[in-house]
């Protein structure tokens, strides 16, 4: 009687380990033996990743529309209000100045112009804040140049990202009641250029933050940042 009992304890406690087994195992129903949707796909690229971009100016910018064409754009000088990166903070953003020049910082543009803008970012809030980095070519984070037949161009295009205006190189998080002169440079074709454009600041909410840039130098710092490319 006794060796009975062993043996339908013995089988009792086989049948237990082989139902764990089966509810773990692939198959058994165990969540964690299915791949979930993105670790199916990790080792495809994705569509933007797959799709060469556009490249009506030789690369320098996209040939889709303004997706926010209509909206208002304030004047060069004018002052917005946007939310900081990780929406910590409110940073009051202006630009001030534009310049056009062939050359910068030691650098010739790929595409025939460089266009060079200074702002001024001020934190008012009691957080230190930031600029909403640049992402999905500015369309959602960042800046970028829309052209006057609608093309958009990301800051740090071409060879812009080797310009660098001294002085006006903040980067980083900026203090309550301070602010930092900060610059977007953007390589243009003479078509993108021509005529000035939008300037546009995607900020961390996904609201769009526009000006309207001249279509030749303008601002109170435009002579000083000549003068700091041609160094």
């Amino acid at each position: 009687m006794r060796k009975t009992l062993f043996a339908i304890a013995a089988a009792a406690s086989v049948a237990t380990a082989c139902l764990a087994l089966t509810a773990c195992g692939p198959g058994g129903g165990g969540t964690d033996s299915h791949p979930s949707a993105s670790a199916s796909t990790a080792g495809q690229p994705s569509a933007t990743a797959s799709s060469p971009a556009a490249t009506p100016g030789n690369g320098s910018g996209t040939s889709s529309s303004d997706p926010g064409a209509g909206q208002s754009a304030l004047a060069l000088g004018l002052p917005s209000r946007t939310v900081g990166t990780k929406l910590v903070g409110i940073l009051e953003i202006t630009p001030t100045t534009v310049v056009y020049t062939k050359e910068g910082d030691g650098t010739t543009a790929r595409f025939g112009t460089f266009a060079v803008i200074t702002t001024k970012d001020a934190s008012l809030t009691a957080n230190a804040a930031d600029e909403e980095p640049a992402s999905a070519g500015g369309t959602k984070g960042g800046w970028r140049w829309i052209a006057a037949d609608g093309q958009s161009v990301a800051e740090g295009n071409g060879s812009a990202s080797k310009v660098r205006v001294s002085g006006y190189d903040g980067v980083g998080r900026i203090e309550p009641g301070t602010s930092q002169l900060r610059s977007e440079v953007f390589d243009l074709t003479p078509d993108q250029a021509k005529g000035g454009g939008t300037l546009v600041y995607t900020d961390a909410t996904g609201a769009e933050n526009r000006w309207k840039i001249p279509a030749v130098d303008s601002g109170p710092q435009a002579a000083d940042v000549k003068k700091r490319l041609a160094s």
